[in-house]
């Protein structure tokens, strides 16, 4: 369970961190509407370029945050809910303009891994009696 809890903690938080580093102003197979660039995308949803950057800094401030739960497990599950809940709004994003499937891809499996992540770090911070 610990390796998997890892390996979700390294993808989630490496995956956002790219996307949002590496390939912000780059045109992605991914990108909602017909954007070409992040700015452009969250235009498609109909939000501002303040909430780029206010969603972006939420999504960077959750990938470190699991990147520090490998030395401090405490913030796996705050980091954990943050980012799945930022990703069940991406997916509502996508759906709202009626983006195709494959669209979803990125945010959907975002989604599914941080979620586990979050109740698999539940389950075992539990005491045992």
């Amino acid at each position: 369970m610990k390796i998997l809890k890892y390996l979700l903690s390294a993808a989630v938080s490496l995956v956002v961190l790219n996307v949002w580093f590496f390939r912000f102003n780059q045109s992605t197979l991914y990108r909602g509407g017909d954007a070409t660039n992040m700015v452009e995308e969250f235009a498609v949803y109909g939000l501002s370029e303040t909430m780029v950057y206010i969603i972006g800094g939420l999504k960077v401030f959750a990938a470190l945050g699991l990147l520090i739960g490998f030395f401090k497990e405490k913030t796996i599950i705050p980091s954990s809910g943050l980012m799945a809940l930022l990703m069940l709004g991406a997916i509502y994003m996508h759906f709202r303009v009626a983006d195709e499937a494959i669209k979803y891809l990125p945010a959907g499996l975002m989604f599914v891994f941080s979620a586990l992540l979050f109740f698999i770090q539940i389950r075992t911070s539990i005491p045992k009696e």
